[in-house]
C-alpha cells in the first residue's frame, strides 16, 4: 500500500503506546506516505507519544481533554495554524471506570454511564464539528473504533456495550450529515485485542483466547490488519464507503455458536 496515502495528512487521536490499535493505524497511513498529527491527555501519555510519533516523523503533538470544548478549540486551532486542510481524523477515544467492567451491567452507576457516553461517544460529535470545516473541497474520512459489545452481550463489556452502539448509532448520522460535503464517516470494530484498553475489562484474557480459538480463521485481529484496514478507507479506494462498521474480527461476528470441538 505504499503511497496510497502520498499527500494526504490528518490526526491521530487516543495512541496510548505501542500497542494501542490507534498506534498501528498511525503506523499503516506512516508507511502509506501520509504526514501525521496527534492529540494525547496528559503529560504520562504525552512521554509514552513523543518517541512513537518522532518514529514516524511527526513533531506535532497537543494535549486535550475532548470533555472540555476549551482544550477542543484549543487543539483545532493549533491544527488549522500548521495545516490549512486535513484529510482524515481517527477518533480513538474511550473510557470507563475499570470497576464497573466487571459484574452486572446493572450496577452501572449514574456518573459512569454519564462519563462513559461523553467520552467514549460525545467526543466523536464534538471533534467532527471541529475538523470537517477543515477538509478540502475533495472532502476527507473520520474514522472511529467499536466493538462487538455494541449489539451482542459481552460478559463484563457493560456500559462501554452501550456507550459503542450509540457510537455506531451516531457514525451513521455523521455519514448522512457530512457526505454531501464528500466526508465519509465510518468505525471500524475489531475483535478483541491485547491492549492498555482492552486489559481494563474483566476476563480479558478468557475473551481473546475464547476468539482466537473460535473464529473462523482461528485468529484475533492485529493491529497490521487493522492498519491496513483504515488506510483502505482513508485512501481513494474508500471513496463510497460511509456509515459503515468495518468488522476486522477473523469472522467471530459471524457466529451462533462456539465451533463443534470448543462446545
Amino acid at each position: 500500500m505504499t503511497n496510497l496515502m502520498h499527500g494526504k495528512r490528518g490526526l491521530i487521536m487516543g495512541v496510548a503506546n505501542e500497542r494501542s490499535i490507534a498506534w498501528g493505524i498511525a503506523k499503516a497511513l506512516s508507511e502509506a506516505g501520509a504526514e501525521l498529527a496527534f492529540t494525547y491527555q496528559g503529560e504520562a501519555f504525552g512521554s509514552r507519544l513523543k518517541p512513537l510519533a518522532e518514529s514516524v516523523g511527526s513533531d506535532f503533538m497537543v494535549d486535550v481533554d475532548v470533555t472540555d470544548d476549551d482544550s477542543l478549540d484549543g487543539a483545532f486551532e493549533q491544527l488549522s495554524a500548521r495545516w490549512p486542510t486535513i484529510d482524515f481524523v481517527i477518533h480513538a477515544i474511550a473510557f470507563s471506570d475499570k470497576s464497573e467492567l466487571t459484574g452486572r451491567f446493572l450496577n452501572t452507576s449514574r456518573a459512569n454511564f454519564k462519563h462513559s457516553m461523553d467520552v467514549s461517544c460525545y467526543s466523536f460529535i464534538e471533534v467532527a464539528r471541529r475538523a470537517h470545516p477543515m477538509m478540502n473541497e475533495h472532502g476527507g474520512t473520520l474514522i472511529t473504533l467499536t466493538y462487538q459489545g455494541s449489539n451482542r452481550v459481552v460478559p463484563n463489556y457493560n456500559v462501554m456495550g452501550v456507550a459503542k452502539a450509540a457510537l455506531e448509532s451516531t457514525t451513521r448520522y455523521l455519514a448522512n450529515d457530512l457526505g454531501p460535503e464528500g466526508i465519509r464517516v465510518n468505525a471500524i470494530s475489531p475483535g478483541p485485542m491485547k491492549t492498555l484498553a482492552g486489559a481494563a475489562i474483566g476476563g480479558a484474557r478468557k475473551t481473546y483466547k475464547h476468539t482466537d480459538q473460535n473464529a473462523p480463521l482461528r485468529a484475533n485481529a492485529t493491529l497490521d490488519a487493522v492498519g491496513a484496514t483504515a488506510v483502505y478507507l482513508c485512501s481513494d479506494g474508500g471513496a463510497c464507503t460511509s456509515g459503515e462498521i468495518i468488522r476486522v474480527d477473523g469472522g467471530f461476528h459471524v457466529l451462533g455458536m462456539p465451533q463443534q470441538d470448543n462446545l
